[in-house]
């Protein structure tokens, strides 16, 4: 075989070895882009806790706090002015409590309040059922203890607070999104409550010497 017949046939072989590979582009987890000749492994499936969708407030939170906020998800009601509103807020800010605020400004969020809490004064803060109206350091420290809050703070360092709303647009807007036909036909055909069920008691220890029940 000749020089030229042989270097042709070798070109051929090598382009026909070229097209029986194929490449793959390959994404990794953190963005980097790569090309291989093996296709890459099928991703595993990622395995979320089962249970309630998370919440705004509590999306990306560790797992631990994630289920304690959703569970006694925490609240507090706020006024203008209010130094007692403001020391309870910053309490909760220092110690890592994911929280929703509500404002108490004009006379529907004071008669929100009214109906929601039964309060008349503010700051009230509600942990899961339970309200606490007034500001006092140790006795808020002690329901966050009983209800499961860690004591220092674990949000991530890309977590981002809710902006507070007013109280009486939060509580409106489900109603206003029903027509008064429709909401009086759920309210016919209704069925009969259920049997109030018994409060549950986060187990007495260390973080909850009183039985505070929730």
């Amino acid at each position: 075989m000749s020089a030229a017949v042989f270097t042709t046939a070798l070109g051929a072989l090598l382009l026909a070895g070229a097209a029986q590979a194929q490449v793959y582009r390959v994404v990794g987890p953190d963005g980097r882009v790569t090309y291989s000749d093996k296709p890459p492994a099928q991703p595993a499936r990622e395995v979320s806790p089962s249970g309630p969708a998370a919440s705004a407030g509590s999306s990306g939170l560790p797992y631990q706090l994630q289920q304690t906020a959703q569970r006694y998800p925490v609240t507090l009601y706020t006024g203008k002015d209010c130094a007692p509103c403001g020391s309870g807020r910053n309490l909760l800010i220092n110690r890592g409590i994911p929280f929703s605020e509500k404002t108490v400004e004009s006379n529907d969020d004071i008669a929100a309040l009214q109906r929601l809490t039964g309060a008349g004064s503010l700051p009230v803060l509600t942990i899961g059922a339970q309200r606490l109206q007034g500001y006092s350091d140790a006795e808020w420290m002690q329901y966050l203890d009983a209800a499961g809050y860690p004591k220092a703070s674990q949000l991530p360092s890309s977590y981002r607070r809710p902006a507070a709303t007013p109280l009486a647009a939060a509580s409106a807007a489900p109603a206003a999104s029903r027509s008064p036909a429709a909401s009086a036909a759920d309210t016919a055909s209704a069925p009969a409550p259920a049997p109030a069920q018994p409060s549950v008691a986060p187990p007495r220890g260390g973080t909850n010497p009183a039985g505070i029940r929730f």
